[in-house]
């Protein structure tokens, strides 16, 4: 693909006018979305990307600026690879950007959208609140440029994630596969376990290991303000399995509410699969107290026997952790009874809050297969040569770069007939950032019955 943010170009007249109309007297503008424009958020939509900025990033110099980008990866792994690659992109055209990252994103960003002062560029796990954000009219639309890019590396299915309302606001920038366990797969020979092909023949197969003395589960879903999350990817995975796509579309547009009979015995399932005697080993005591990311350790020991979490799990492995056959590998979450076999997935998304060329340029790095293949590099280098915790669905990027069983991962997100986004970051924010976290992890620790937190839930749905 044709670099086009490596801009050297001579622009010194126009560059003073520039300078003088858009920076601060440290020379970076702290325009935000809301100062750039008075528009309602209906107005917003029907912004054009020619009008969204005068100048191109093609035709600026970037040298001198910056640009700070704020996101949830938080971690030395993530977020130090993060910074990695943007740093390649930054010392190439003479300017600085800084990425900070949260755990407690979601809370921050929302306040600092509607207290104005946003970063230039945030990083956002859920295409609902992109939604949200674009409708209330704090990020902008892409212009032709960024757009193009990302549409030639993108397939549509993902492209369409960041699109509202018929206009492109999102930029696709990490992606995971969901459905996925984690498992040694010397721990299931030694025991003459085999890779399940069904949800029953799962079941079965954790009764056994509980039998065998054995325990199948290791599971965790505290993770700081997104409590909850790792939940409700069991139940959009078994909602796929159990009722298929159609039905879950409906159910992520609400117009099938939580409290439907089906989506019940959904919660059902997969709480009585948790609770069984003997199934779930949590490091905390609690599920619900039990970090996400602290799974890795008891896994790689044998504690556990499975791990359900997405492809970045390999992130929270053990430094050393040897993967593949000989190692820890994965096998793809079972089928439903209809035999289907969806692919749930996920992935982050990069929006922009200031209109100006130096954000554009670095919004469209991140659409392009440089980044992808910068990020990969570099997480991987902090990852030793292990499994980076980190994929791209980009289609130009050098899969080389990869580990088999990387490949493999990237494989199943490319090749899959039936592929849906988590359904949680579709949903309005208050909800799939929200309620359906906290009511799920009431219902974990028993404090609700499902009945009343998925009431809850219908009841907060804006």
């Amino acid at each position: 693909m044709k670099k086009r943010w490596h801009w050297l170009i001579a622009m010194l007249a126009v560059m003073s006018l520039v300078a003088a109309a858009c920076a601060t007297d440290e020379g970076v503008s702290t325009t935000t979305a809301a100062e750039t424009t008075e528009t309602t958020a209906a107005e917003t939509t029907e912004t054009t990307a020619a009008e969204t900025t005068e100048t191109t990033a093609a035709e600026m110099d970037l040298s001198g600026t910056t640009v700070t980008v704020f996101g949830s990866e938080s971690s030395d792994e993530e977020a130090g690879a993060m910074q990695d690659a943007l740093d390649v992109f930054a010392e190439a055209n003479g300017m600085t950007i800084v990425f900070t990252g949260a755990r407690d994103f979601s809370d921050q960003i929302n306040a600092q959208a509607a207290g104005g002062n946003p970063p230039d560029i945030a990083i956002i796990p859920q295409p609902g609140k992109v939604a949200d954000f674009a409708r209330e009219g704090f990020i902008l639309p892409l212009p032709d440029d960024v757009l193009a890019t990302l549409e030639e590396n993108w397939d549509s299915a993902w492209v369409a994630f960041g699109n509202v309302d018929g206009v492109q606001y999102g930029v696709n920038n990490k992606s995971d596969i969901k459905s996925l366990v984690w498992y040694s797969p010397s721990a299931f020979a030694d025991n003459g376990y085999t890779i399940p092909e069904s949800w029953d023949a799962l079941k079965a197969l954790s009764a056994q290991m509980v039998a065998d003395g054995n325990i199948p589960w290791c599971i965790g879903i505290e993770s700081g303000g997104a409590t909850g999350w790792p939940f409700t990817d069991w139940i959009e995975d078994l909602t796929l399995r159990f009722e298929g796509a159609d039905y879950y579309d409906q159910w992520v547009a609400h117009d099938i509410p939580f409290s439907d009979p089906a989506m019940v015995a959904i919660w059902e399932e997969v709480l009585a699969e948790w609770n069984a005697p003997g199934n779930v080993f949590a490091i905390d005591g609690s599920i619900a107290a039990t970090a996400f990311g602290a799974n890795g350790q008891p896994l790689a020991d044998g504690t556990c026997m499975m791990h359900r979490q997405a492809s970045f799990f390999s992130a929270f492995l053990p430094e050393g952790t040897p993967t593949g056959p000989d190692g820890i590998s994965v096998f793809y979450f079972p089928a439903g009874p209809n035999g289907e076999k969806p692919v749930l997935g996920g992935g982050t998304l990069a929006t922009a809050f200031r209109d100006a060329p130096e954000v554009w340029a670095v919004m469209q790095y991140y659409a392009s297969a440089e980044y992808a293949n910068e990020r990969q590099k570099a997480q991987q280098i902090r990852k030793d040569g292990e499994l980076s915790g980190f994929l791209s669905a980009n289609q130009n990027q050098d899969l080389s770069n990869y580990l088999p069983l990387e490949q493999e991962m990237i494989s199943i997100m490319l090749d899959a007939e039936v592929l849906r986004f988590d359904g949680s970051d579709l949903m309005p924010a208050a909800v799939g950032a929200g309620t359906f976290w906290t009511e799920g992890t009431s219902a974990v620790n028993g404090d609700k019955s499902v009945a009343d937190a998925v009431a809850a839930i219908d009841a907060s749905w804006p």
